[in-house]
């Protein structure tokens, strides 16, 4: 993956988890890092030393995904700080809360919605005409296994707001592909990041307990680690290993789905 060095990558939600995993992980391959986050700026910064002692460029960028003026000012304040925008994903979402469909309320919908899909939305349309300026790109959309399932009990929104980032990545894919622009995504199954423990459902009785429930759900008997997800994103994000994919969603969930 040579193709990676110097490769300017934008990860959103890259201070913790999945985003961190894979923000240190294209270091390691020689791209130049833009480390976003909120509110853990301690995290985002150690993720940045991470990769700088990789002797890779990084720094990191704040910004409220929920603001649309914030994410288009992302965007120029990285295109500004390395000169180009190479590689965008979009890793940041949530569940909130658990809440049935039945009785969500008009805020909470748009809420999630909001966070996980309009957000994503727009950072693409804000990332684009960078891409398309410089004839090349890849975008990666973070989508779940949820989204393929309903979700459990209580994840049904989160579920429906993760499935319209997989069909938005399909018609954004047919829309910019002759501009030299691919765009993908990932669906993680259960990942071992501290979401699963904040939103554990109320027979949950302690951690312990929740791993076991977890691990006995999955084929492969364990949950997934963040730098699992990261090898496929260094994939996606690699024109020398998938210059003939897009409009994809790959799975990595350890066999709990299977297209």
């Amino acid at each position: 993956m040579n193709d990676l060095k110097n490769k300017v990558v934008l990860i959103t939600g890259a201070s913790s988890g999945i985003g961190a995993a894979a923000a240190v992980a294209f270091g390691r391959y020689g791209a130049r890092v833009a480390v976003h986050y909120n509110t853990q700026r301690a995290a985002a910064l150690d993720v940045v030393t991470q990769i700088q002692a990789q002797g890779s460029d990084a720094e990191a960028f704040c910004c409220d995904v929920r603001e649309s003026a914030q994410l288009a000012h992302l965007v120029q304040a990285v295109h500004r700080r390395f000169g180009r925008l190479d590689v965008l994903i979009n890793n940041v979402g949530g569940m909130m809360r658990r809440i049935a469909l039945a009785e969500a309320s008009d805020a909470a919908i748009d809420e999630i919605f909001h966070f996980n899909a309009r957000s994503m939305m727009v950072l693409c349309r804000e990332v684009i005409p960078h891409m398309r300026a410089q004839g090349r790109g890849s975008i990666i959309n973070i989508t779940s296994q949820a989204a393929q399932t309903g979700g459990t009990r209580g994840a049904g929104l989160y579920a429906a707001s993760k499935s319209y980032i997989a069909t938005y990545t399909k018609g954004l894919a047919r829309e910019v592909v002759r501009e030299g622009i691919r765009v993908n995504a990932l669906a993680p199954g259960v990942i071992d990041t501290p979401i699963h423990a904040a939103h554990a459902s109320r027979s949950v009785t302690s951690q312990d307990d929740l791993q076991a429930k977890l691990k006995k759900s999955i084929p492969m008997g364990r949950l997934g680690r963040p730098e699992e997800c990261a090898g496929v994103l260094l994939f996606l994000a690699s024109e020398e290993l998938s210059s003939y994919v897009t409009g994809q969603t790959i799975s990595v969930n350890g066999g709990s789905s299977m297209a």
